[in-house]
């Protein structure tokens, strides 16, 4: 089954929305916030691409956070799979959180 844009768009919203309750163990943000996640794309296919990244290389929650992205994409309705791809470029810094991620950080 074939996406159109208008359901492209709210299956986009959907996966934010989940992605948004994945938080890093050490971090208490959650990943989307943290400027984890490159990029979300909706296939045609309704299978879904998602690029993200991890605060550092040699993070020991990598493969929990990766398998909870993975596991809650997939249980969203109308997504058909999901492509995750860790992506080390460009490399992660404090510049990709958002606003909100600062605060609860307290750097600003």
């Amino acid at each position: 089954m074939a996406c159109n844009d208008m359901e492209k768009i709210e299956l986009e919203q959907k996966i934010v929305e989940m992605i948004k309750t994945v938080y890093d163990p050490e971090i208490p943000v959650n990943i989307y916030d943290l400027g984890l996640i490159y990029r979300i794309e909706v296939n045609e296919d309704s299978s879904v691409d998602i690029d993200m990244t991890l605060t550092a290389p040699n993070c020991p929650a990598a493969d929990f956070m990766m398998e909870d992205v993975r596991m809650k994409v997939e249980s969203i309705e109308g997504v058909a799979a999901v492509n995750l791809n860790l992506v080390f470029e460009p490399e992660w810094s404090q510049d990709l959180m958002t606003e909100e991620a600062k605060l609860e950080l307290g750097l600003l």
